[in-house]
């Protein structure tokens, strides 16, 4: 295992470990400090945590149902005559990512390129692919797409993120429970209502900056999946790069003026163009990527690392 895995891997640790206890020790801190060291309030945010748990675990359950019905994805079978391919594909890149069964492969028909990885312990585990995702990444690039993918399901990320999702949401609960509390209490200093709801609205806003956390996490889950696509399929960063590359220029044709050194302005993105997904393009946008610094302000509300950051990371674990 090299270093830079090594340290990614620890800071990773690191800030799901901080988030955890840095909630927990809040929202259980907050209703000792209210209550005295009541029995009660302690329960109160246990109750909480057990209600957020079940409402997280229903959606874990059902979601990909949901999500199946959403993106009208249609099952594809090993002897598809149009699609048999990419399920081959996927069985490829799940014998080498350690799975013993291929996850079921799905078929998305949403006017955007994509693929994602679900599942739950009813639904199984699956892999969808958007229609776009097939018209405009060859095999290789795919591949390396779905050892993306099938990342996020060897490294059980809905798991680990819906665990981390329940902090933000019983502080928010939590917040809100005291706001409103208070608030209702008529903000009279006798009973502390006034009080109760100053720091029901604090931890509102506390729930927030969580979230923040929360969105950080789930940025450095991604980065440990394409990781997992550069180290699990043959020339796996390269063409992860590319793959992320002509994804961004179908859908944000405005980069076509980044790469080309041009500055026109524009009112409207112009529908993407063939041309534009050009291998000159792709590589001219790699280059500008790996010379790009993104602020942290860029990233601060984004779920995935800025592609900057992504092409970056991928640089490092180039033909490992």
């Amino acid at each position: 295992m090299n270093t830079s895995l090594i340290t990614f891997k620890l800071k990773m640790a690191l800030a799901m470990i901080g988030v955890l206890l840095l909630g927990g020790a809040l929202t259980y801190g907050v209703m000792w400090a209210l209550t005295g060291g009541s029995v009660s309030g302690l329960m109160l945010v246990t109750g909480l945590v057990v209600m957020a748990f079940i409402l997280t675990l229903f959606q874990w359950l059902l979601g990909p149902y949901f999500i199946n019905a959403m993106y009208r994805a249609v099952e594809v079978k090993p002897d598809d005559p149009t699609y048999g391919w990419v399920y081959d594909l996927v069985s490829d890149v799940a014998r080498s990512n350690g799975f013993k069964e291929t996850p079921r492969v799905y078929i998305a028909d949403v006017p955007f390129p994509n693929a994602f990885a679900y599942g739950s312990p009813i639904a199984g585990r699956r892999v969808a692919i958007t229609l776009p995702l097939l018209r405009i990444l060859n095999k290789n690039e795919l591949k390396a797409v779905l050892g993306h993918e099938l990342g996020h399901l060897r490294h059980r990320d809905v798991e680990v993120l819906m665990a981390i999702g329940l902090i933000p949401t019983v502080i928010y609960w939590l917040g809100w429970s005291l706001w409103w509390g208070g608030w209702w209490g008529g903000w009279n200093e006798r009973n502390n209502s006034g009080l109760l709801a100053l720091i029901g609205l604090a931890l509102l806003a506390v729930s927030f900056l969580f979230q923040l956390f929360v969105l950080y996490i789930n940025r450095l889950r991604e980065a440990y999946a394409d990781i997992n696509g550069a180290l699990t399929v043959e020339d796996g960063a390269h063409n992860l790069q590319r793959a992320l590359a002509k994804i961004e220029l179908s859908i944000n044709p405005r980069l076509i003026n980044r790469v080309n050194g041009t500055m026109r302005m524009l009112f409207f993105a112009p529908g993407v163009r063939e041309e534009d997904i050009s291998t000159e393009n792709v590589e001219r946008l790699i280059e500008y990527w790996r010379r790009y610094k993104p602020s942290i302000w860029e990233e601060l509300f984004m779920t995935h690392p800025h592609p900057a950051r992504r092409i970056q990371l991928l640089d490092r674990f180039m033909y490992r």
